[in-house]
């Protein structure tokens, strides 16, 4: 790393080595608007190198026995752990293409590369613009847990440049795309050409199926939670939520009420509940739907435009936005069919279970949903008529990571599996997975 201005100056990271690009792009910090780092702009003559140095290194990576490279995973897995609490204290194909998304982004990567190199693969993986320098960050690491040169490589820049000489390199088999369904059609497009693998892993707009027997005491944090944790940035985040008519107005005034008490704070605040979006772009991306909630006649409850929102002075640029709930809105509205990707939740009565099971499935997603109920029968009847992945019972947001995660329709593409669906129990809570 270079320093530029006191700035954080990126470069790549090809065949065990850190390679300074001859272009960089600014990467600001979403808590204050300011720039943050210079990101490399790399292209195809960057992604060329990259192919080179994961051929070269597939032969004798491969020829590994899975037990030799778990260690190095273990070993890689330990000086993450190690390096993320001292931060905290301080405060089988012979290539594949991860692109992996913003929203969380070691998280995300981490899981591309692990599964892929575990399996003797070696990997080229661009991570968003917007968050390098975590996975900068990890590329440090991969030397000390023996990961050897050329099986992981790291290529930072936009997705028109660094992302689509990626995806159309003809000798790139395989494309792991974490991120939009605009950006998924464009993979597909590009990688046609090539008949390439491809795992998408796209958008959500998943709804939560309230009905009037639900325990309102656990349904309500947990809905609030669900619908703007990590400022409503994660795919399986509840965007819309119906209540069944009996327990409407109850379940309206008591979630309003929780979710006033959600903190939008500053990174180093403890009790924050809720961060700054990550872009300007972004930001003014969501205000845009709320806009189009009002014009359309649907009342905005709390939150944006119609409670104030205190930052520090230093702050005041940041992409912070109140947790936003919205009433009074038709199913056809756009707030209700597409992926906000942000703070905002719509709340809607239903009457029956039949007519909430076909509002719940008239969007073009499939990926998460999540039923409130006690009667065991009205939960195993709903989850199987719904269009999702995976359905959560009485919960949200409980993995069993062993088990086939993905999505029906516009959500995504690539994923293992039958049409068998899967299910096991924690305690009194269900979650089914159907793929």
């Amino acid at each position: 790393m270079a320093g530029t201005n006191a700035l954080m100056t990126l470069e790549n990271f090809i065949n065990g080595k850190f390679v300074p690009c001859n272009s960089y792009i600014d990467s600001y910090d979403p808590s204050t608007g300011e720039v943050y780092c210079r990101v490399p702009n790399s292209g195809k003559e960057e992604i060329e190198a990259a192919v080179e140095a994961a051929r070269a290194a597939f032969p004798g990576w491969s020829a590994r026995s899975p037990q030799e490279r778990s260690k190095v995973l273990y070993r890689l897995a330990d000086l993450l752990e190690q390096s993320l609490e001292e931060l905290a204290q301080a405060e089988s194909r012979d290539q594949a293409g991860l692109i992996s998304p913003w929203n969380l982004p070691l998280y995300l990567l981490t899981w591309k590369v692990a599964p892929a190199i575990a399996a003797g693969n070696t990997v080229i993986a661009k991570p968003s613009e917007l968050t390098s320098v975590t996975a900068w960050m990890m590329c440090k690491l991969l030397e000390k847990a023996g990961v050897p040169p050329g099986v992981v490589n790291i290529v930072f820049g936009t997705g028109p440049r660094v992302g689509e000489a990626l995806v159309a390199h003809p000798e790139v088999p395989l494309i792991s795309f974490t991120g939009s369904q605009p950006t998924a059609e464009r993979i597909i497009h590009l990688s046609a050409p090539h008949c390439k693998k491809l795992s998408l892993e796209l958008g959500g707009k998943n709804p939560a199926i309230i009905f009037e027997d639900a325990n309102l005491e656990e349904c309500i944090p947990t809905t609030v939670k669900s619908s703007f944790a990590n400022q409503g940035e994660i795919c399986l985040c509840t965007s819309r939520i119906f209540v069944q008519r009996s327990i409407y107005e109850e379940f309206l005034e008591k979630f309003v009420e929780a979710t006033r008490r959600w903190k939008v704070g500053i990174p180093s605040d403890p009790l924050a509940s809720m961060g700054a979006l990550i872009s300007k772009a972004h930001l003014e991306k969501v205000r845009s739907y709320i806009k189009k909630a009002r014009s359309e006649g649907a009342q905005i409850l709390c939150g944006e435009g119609v409670d104030t929102l205190s930052l520090p002075a230093k702050n005041q640029g940041g992409y912070f936005m109140l947790p936003t709930v919205i009433t009074h809105i038709k199913d056809e509205s756009c707030c209700m069919k597409e992926e906000i990707f942000g703070p905002v939740t719509c709340v809607v009565p239903f009457d029956s279970e039949e007519e909430v099971i076909q509002r719940a499935n008239s969007v073009k997603y499939g990926l998460a949903a999540t039923v409130w109920s006690c009667n065991v029968g009205r939960v195993h009847r709903v989850a199987k008529k719904l269009q999702s992945g995976l359905v959560w019972t009485n919960c949200w947001l409980i993995r069993e990571l062993n088990l086939p995660f993905g999505g029906m329709k516009s959500s995504g593409v690539g994923r293992e599996g039958g049409k068998d669906s899967y299910e096991f129990f924690t305690e009194v809570k269900t979650i089914t997975i159907k793929h």
